[in-house]
């Protein structure tokens, strides 16, 4: 396995010390008794720092979760479809990548967390390049996103814990708005995996984050420079400088799709997966298209929605 970050109890004073601030500011969207049932929701051990093996500790998640309702309820006015009941086992959310920071995971597992019934901690399997950012790596692993590798993945499935990958990879993140909601190529992995372990995936399909930090242009040699996926520009980046990056407060809508269960061999030959993969795509594919169909022509919405 390869390790994650903070998995032993370090962390950056600074980060908690704003936190702390913070959850002064949205203390009116907190709710002590939903955040004691999602933190149960949770089935890994945790050590004598109180972070479990991939570094998730649920006193950080504490105090992030105002936050996160903030900008869930408040901010992107998420609307949800399809998210009924959740088994308590094992599942993998599995959805189309989008925007050019991870809002989408983060939403999908605040959707999860604050619609589900009942509510489970979503772990978001991330991309390689993550844990080497200094900061934002600690934060995604203390609210409990873990490296994307098949051995990682397989644990927590194991540990009947809810797992969401992104089978476009780089790929999604790294579009421009003129592709906005044209899907890309799929992995296999998540389809192997699933099949090995028995897990139930979940489609789901995400709109509004194209349009939350819209590339107009995708500066590739900076970015390798950099050793970063894309490097962005956006009509507000690098302009207003990092806080040209803050997502507009564009309306999320998020469609979970019914259970797919797939039997077989997970080693068969490509095709035979591929096959499997497509009707995954196609069934995400198909949300994408009822949801751009739902909504307005131009979505951004700002306004206060109690928690």
């Amino acid at each position: 396995m390869v390790e994650q970050p903070g998995t032993t109890g370090e962390g950056s004073p600074q980060l908690d010390d704003w936190l702390d601030g913070a959850g002064e500011w949205f203390r009116d969207w907190g709710d002590k008794d939903w955040e004691r049932e999602v933190l149960r929701s949770s089935r890994t051990r945790l050590n004598e720092f109180g972070v479990d093996a991939f570094g998730m500790s649920p006193s950080f998640i504490r105090k992030v979760i105002p936050v996160v309702r903030f900008f869930y309820r408040a901010y992107f006015r998420v609307k949800t479809n399809g998210l009924g009941e959740l088994p308590s086992t094992r599942l993998m959310f599995v959805a189309n990548h989008s925007g050019q920071i991870p809002i989408d995971g983060a939403l999908i597992a605040a959707a999860v967390a604050v619609e589900g019934r009942p509510p489970r901690i979503v772990r978001s399997m991330v991309e390689r390049w993550v844990p080497s950012l200094p900061f934002v790596s600690v934060f995604m692993a203390r609210c409990g996103q873990v490296l994307g590798n098949p051995e990682n993945s397989r644990r927590l499935l194991e540990s009947e814990e809810a797992i969401l990958v992104f089978p476009e990879g780089v790929r999604g993140i790294s579009k421009l708005y003129k592709d906005r909601y044209k899907l890309q190529e799929f992995g296999a992995g998540f389809m192997r995996l699933a099949m090995e372990t028995g897990t139930p995936i979940v489609p789901v399909a995400v709109i509004g984050a194209e349009e939350a930090v819209p590339a107009i242009y995708n500066w590739k040699g900076l970015a390798r420079l950099l050793r970063i996926p894309s490097f962005p520009i956006t009509p507000t980046f690098p302009w207003l400088l990092a806080a040209g990056l803050f997502p507009y407060p564009v309306r999320i809508r998020i469609r979970f799709g019914e259970p797919l269960i797939f039997s077989g061999d997970p080693d068969d030959e490509d095709e035979v997966i591929d096959a499997k993969v497509a009707k995954v795509k196609s069934c995400i594919e198909g949300m994408l298209d009822k949801g751009l169909a739902e909504r307005r022509a131009f979505p951004l919405a700002f306004g206060r929605r109690r928690p």
